[in-house]
């Protein structure tokens, strides 16, 4: 089976050669095929953000390869790994970090322009995936002027803007209440299944874990 994401070997630690050194991952291998939609099972502090910012560009590991849909990524410069990253990765955090002067619209469009897309284009893409979402009606409105769960959704359309093949989430709905986290999960999971991403979503939810295709889980700096 091809792959979209495959890490091998992948070793990560912080003050490295000091007494206060941390080995956060130790020597983890893991894949995630085309159109799969694989949970990361880890409790808090083990390891799961950085597992994520290394698949996605946002950091190096000290030792292993990471590749993305078969091409190595270890060797680019920082201008191709941003390129890299821009083009085929999508992210989804916990906190929307959404740009609080700017728009619903406006924060999906700016992703798009800075990845060269006419502003037009930009715009006709960010109201579809608002209205996918369900909060076309809400495209004018700022941040402020949303709910919690209004939000999320902004930001899932602002990960999907560029149309990556492969999509990060860290715990995207782990700050709203219950009621609202299932609800909003689900049109997580419809976007996904729609366009046949790949995704590696990080949750300490077992009942949203397993909703997913598989679970692995992230202990010890190593992925079972």
């Amino acid at each position: 089976m091809s792959e979209m994401l495959r890490l091998e070997g992948i070793t990560k630690g912080y003050n490295r050669g000091k007494p206060s050194e941390v080995i956060v991952l130790r020597g983890v291998d893991l894949a995630v095929a085309p159109g799969e939609v694989v949970a990361l099972v880890a409790p808090s502090g083990a390891g799961k953000s950085t597992l994520l910012h290394i698949a996605g560009l946002l950091d190096v590991p000290d030792e292993g390869r990471v590749r993305l849909d078969g091409r190595e990524m270890g060797g680019l410069s920082d201008r191709a790994r941003t390129e890299a990253r821009r083009g085929e990765v999508g992210f989804i955090y916990q906190f929307h970090h959404l740009l609080p002067e700017f728009s619903a619209l406006e924060n999906v469009v700016i992703p798009q322009l800075a990845n060269g897309v006419a502003r037009a284009a930009a715009e006709a893409r960010a109201r579809e995936l608002l209205e996918k979402v369900g909060v076309g009606a809400r495209a004018g409105h700022r941040p402020a002027a949303l709910s919690g769960g209004e939000q999320q959704r902004v930001a899932f359309c602002r990960a999907l803007a560029n149309a990556p093949k492969l999509l990060l989430a860290d715990e995207p709905t782990g700050n709203l209440d219950p009621a609202t986290s299932d609800q909003v999960f689900g049109v997580l999971m419809d976007l996904v299944r729609q366009t046949g991403l790949s995704a590696l979503i990080a949750t300490h939810n077992l009942e949203l874990a397993a909703r997913m295709d598989r679970v692995v889980r992230l202990a010890g700096g190593r992925v079972t």
